[in-house]
């Protein structure tokens, strides 16, 4: 005799399950408020204290700042930090 206990069914999520483990996705528009602004990466690192590369790293979205940092940079842009940061989902 067999239960259901014996009958091995594939993992199956909810949509909604399913999208709180897709993996987030940060984008940002560092890059383009600086430019607008006229400061170089060096002059919005000076200011954040932080390196240049730090800059190009976050405008090439390849690293996500700190917290502490987007607020850094939502207070020198004089802008939200949802202006600046976007957080989307892969699809």
């Amino acid at each position: 005799m067999t239960s259901r206990l014996d009958i091995k069914e594939p993992l199956r999520y909810s949509d909604l399950e399913s999208r709180l483990y897709m993996a987030p996705t940060i984008t940002n528009r560092v890059k383009e408020l600086r430019t607008a602004r006229g400061w170089t990466q060096e002059q919005l690192a000076q200011a954040a204290k932080v390196s240049r590369q730090s800059i190009n790293s976050i405008e090439r979205n390849r690293y996500v700042p700190s917290l502490e940092l987007a607020l850094t940079f939502a207070r020198l842009f004089a802008c939200s930090t949802d202006t600046i940061f976007q957080l989307e989902n892969e699809k």
